[in-house]
């Protein structure tokens, strides 16, 4: 994908994040961008300031909340050309202590429903023989960490459908990458479903400083210009592999 300008992208998670600073950078980038959240005050704030924005209010939970959403993008804009899948929320618990309906809601944001956007924008990328998608995982994909097994292996999952849609899709021009971000200076882990009793125990890895949202962005910008599978935000994550 050479030029941005005039683009059409769907951000989930757009109002807070990853999500949101993807969506500033978009739109300066000359991007029309559809702003996807389940807040509709927090997207109109944003819509005001991004030129070509529009806010659409989307529970990524729904089937056909997502359905009516891409719908209504493609008739407005008349294409998309980007999907970025941002919409998630963590899960910490212990594996004994895992409950079952919790991981069935974590399940459904952050497998589900990216993987019915894909469904729903496939049709129109293949049309123009053109676009590119961005999954949002996790760094925790490429770890096995105390209290993230559930976690870690939705996020898993979400970068091996990513990885396979893109072998499925490459022939009709449509790229599918996936970004294993590390920790980032956003509210997700104030927004994380916590179960009691937890012991953190240590990591395999060394912790280093968290990353800003925006230079995620910056990363998963770089990613779809550069058309990569997997993208990394540092050299050293990728012999986590």
């Amino acid at each position: 994908m050479k030029s941005l300008k005039n683009k059409v992208a769907i951000v989930t998670g757009a109002s807070s994040g990853i999500g949101l600073k993807t969506a500033e950078l978009l739109s300066s980038r000359g991007v029309k961008v559809a702003l996807i959240a389940r807040s509709k005050s927090k997207l109109n704030r944003i819509s005001e300031k991004l030129p070509g924005s529009i806010p659409f209010v989307c529970d990524m939970t729904k089937a056909k909340d997502i359905e009516n959403m891409v719908k209504t993008v493609i008739k407005k804009f008349k294409r998309v050309d980007i999907l970025i899948n941002s919409a998630g929320q963590g899960y910490d618990a212990a594996i004994e202590k895992t409950n079952l309906a919790a991981t069935r809601k974590i399940f459904e944001l952050d497998v589900l429903g990216p993987l019915i956007a894909m469904q729903y924008v496939i049709p129109a990328m293949k049309k123009q023989k053109s676009g590119s998608i961005v999954n949002i995982s996790s760094g925790t994909a490429l770890m096995y960490l105390p209290n993230m097994g559930v976690y870690s292996s939705l996020k898993r999952a979400l970068a091996n459908i990513s990885l396979t849609a893109r072998e499925e899709l490459k022939k009709y021009k449509i790229n599918v990458g996936v970004i294993y971000p590390y920790i980032t200076l956003t509210n997700f882990e104030k927004n994380t479903i916590k179960e009691k009793s937890i012991n953190w125990n240590g990591t395999p890895v060394e912790m280093r400083p968290p990353d800003t949202a925006e230079y995620v962005a910056r990363i998963i910008l770089e990613g779809i210009e550069k058309n990569e599978a997997e993208i990394f935000p540092h050299e050293w994550m990728k012999k986590l592999k």
